[in-house]
């Protein structure tokens, strides 16, 4: 029992432990983004306080115009101290005003300016973040941190900041105007809130827990909805809508569930602030009367600490919901800071070094790679690829051929050894000549939102009309481009709507050719194209290869013919290496997948 206790508090502690940082993490962030505006923090505040000031003024002036400027009047027809009051008045309620509409302006382009340096940073950094974050952190997360939990720290900002500066302001400056008017209406007020305080934190504890069910329910509708959108064609292709159907109800009914649970929370909180404020100011009327009766106390003064006593519990409710909103927002700020801690697992070098004319010799010396500790991909790998040769890839699924890919593009680091370009470890290549000098076309061949020609020269950005067509005929994909609606000005829409798989790949292959790397890599790029797309392409990939080292990873041999070396890969290892004819007159692994391939050309 002993030792259980002790595994207990030794979790509580990692527990807390874990939470401290998670809350210092979260308050560098912030402290980030205020610190470039904190100049115009303290003039906004400055706004507001005078503003509030203002306001709070207006029942002690009804309450001198009651009890000095209207007996002046009457007995000595002085209109002078009305006058006066009325004229205080009415400028401390425009002034107000317009000070009130400043600071919400100012406010306003505060939360704007915070809001557009934090969605640029989550952007730019979760670009810059490797692969292997993205390969494990789902794009519905990733969706959800720039719209759902940005819109709860916009709503904190736009709104709950407001609510609580100003309702902290208010509820301040009337208390304090309150007890300096009559201190024994203060004392009524501090009796009443206790209730006030024990109503507020009953609120604040049971719905930060609802409002946390709340924030998860709609995480998931939002996860759900965009892995279903975005794997349409795998729900059309296996009929998986009924079961999409079942499971985004079952969500939307948590959500549903979540949300009543919420309003029948606020359906005692907010009965039970009117009562208390109406019982209190009840009870300062009666206190007040009878002193009023005793003439201890002036009319002027009993009306003004009753409207003080009323408008002291306006803010309570906004204040109460402020909690809410920062409870929304501070999980928020955790998630999205959690994202801005992230490090890069392929970081920049600190001192890169320059390789302006790379030549294209690649190897691996001694290179190890895993993806955690128990899964070796790569057991110990040493490979040398002179320049300008054409290496093929061959095995079975999970031989490694797509890592050892994605090591050279070094869209991974190795875990041990080091992969070279021209001697050059890839890990001190400076970052531009490494995607100058390594272009990667895999199956994907995605395609942004844009024309055919700007997608072929996101190859070479700077390239004019004449190289993108030149580059599309070389792979063999001027004919179609031509043949649609507005040739190389067609709109292929999201993911290439408007062209078809082998033809998303034959511009991805345009755009490789016009980036003109030293060395390209293929990673099972002509797995979507048809057999005469595919001949099509053998003749542009011909030219595309042409002076360049490069790697092809294809389970069709017919793509491997063309290569000057084949690599056959088992287990992480390389088991055959030789030209294709070599392998094809010999007994090996090779040898029985291309007689099994043959085979099945008849």
């Amino acid at each position: 029992m002993s030792m259980i206790g002790v595994d207990g508090e030794e979790r509580d502690d990692l527990n807390r432990a874990e939470s401290r940082a998670v809350r210092a993490r979260s308050l560098r962030l912030l402290g980030s983004l205020v610190r470039p505006v904190r100049a115009r923090i303290a003039l906004t505040m400055v706004v507001i306080v005078i503003s509030i000031a203002l306001q709070v003024a207006g029942p002690a002036l009804i309450a001198l115009g009651i009890d000095r400027g209207l007996p002046a009047l009457l007995e000595q027809n002085d209109w002078m101290p009305v006058s006066l009051i009325v004229g205080a008045y009415l400028f401390s309620g425009i002034v107000g005003a317009a000070l009130i509409a400043l600071y919400q302006v100012m406010s306003a382009r505060l939360s704007q300016a915070i809001l557009i340096d934090l969605r640029k940073r989550v952007f730019l950094h979760t670009q810059k973040l490797s692969l292997e974050f993205h390969e494990s952190y789902t794009s519905g997360r990733i969706i959800a941190r720039q719209t759902s939990d940005l819109d709860a720290i916009r709503e904190l900002l736009d709104s709950g900041l407001n609510q609580l500066v100003s309702g902290a302001l208010y509820m301040g400056f009337t208390a304090a105007a309150l007890v300096l008017l009559d201190p024994t209406s203060g004392l009524v007020l501090a009796v009443a809130l206790v209730p006030l305080i024990a109503l507020t934190r009953w609120f604040q504890v049971r719905s930060q827990k609802l409002f946390r069910q709340t924030r998860v329910a709609s995480a998931r509708l939002i996860v759900h909805f965009v892995e279903t959108m975005t794997g349409i064609r795998a729900v059309k292709a296996f009929r998986k809508e009924s079961r999409n159907e079942r499971q985004f109800a079952g969500h939307v009914e948590d959500y549903r569930h979540s949300n009543a649970r919420v309003i029948q929370l606020f359906g005692i909180f907010d009965p039970g602030l009117v009562l208390i404020g109406n019982v209190t100011v009840a009870a300062v009327l009666v206190v007040g009367g009878f002193r009023v009766v005793e003439g201890s106390l002036a009319i002027g003064a009993l009306l003004a600490v009753v409207l003080y006593t009323r408008r002291f519990f306006d803010p309570a409710e906004e204040m109460a919901m402020f909690y809410n909103s920062y409870q929304s927002a501070a999980a928020a700020l955790e998630k999205i800071s959690g994202v801005l801690e992230e490090k890069p697992s392929v970081p920049d070098p600190t001192t890169p070094i320059d390789l302006w004319q790379a030549k294209g010799a690649v190897h691996f010396d001694g290179v190890r790679f895993a993806y955690n500790p128990e899964a070796v991909v790569l057991p110990e790998l040493e490979l040398s690829i002179p320049a300008g040769q054409t290496i093929a890839l061959v095995g079975t699924t999970g031989a490694g051929k797509s890592t050892l890919a994605k090591l050279i593009a070094r869209l991974y680091d190795p875990t041990a050894g080091a992969v070279t370009l021209d001697g050059v470890d890839l890990r001190k290549l400076h970052p531009k000549d490494l995607r100058r000098a390594i272009i990667m076309v895999t199956q994907e061949a995605y395609l942004f939102s844009g024309t055919v020609a700007d997608n072929i020269a996101l190859g070479n950005p700077e390239a004019s009309r004449e190289q993108i067509v030149a580059a599309a005929k070389a792979v063999g994909a001027h004919e179609f481009i031509e043949s649609l609606p507005g040739g190389y000005d067609t709109d292929v829409n999201k993911r290439g709507g408007r062209v078809s798989a082998g033809q998303r790949q034959l511009i991805s292959f345009a755009r490789a050719f016009l980036a003109d790397p030293t060395v390209l890599i293929l990673d099972e790029a002509t797995a979507s194209l048809d057999i005469p797309s595919e001949r099509l392409v053998q003749r542009g990939l011909q030219t595309l290869l042409a002076d360049r080292t490069a790697i092809i990873i294809a389970h069709r041999l017919s793509t491997v013919a063309i290569a000057d070396r084949v690599l056959v890969m088992e287990h992480g290892r390389i088991v055959e290496d030789g030209t294709p004819a070599e392998l094809i007159a010999g007994t090996g692994k090779f040898a029985q997948l291309h007689a099994a391939w043959r085979e099945s050309l008849v």
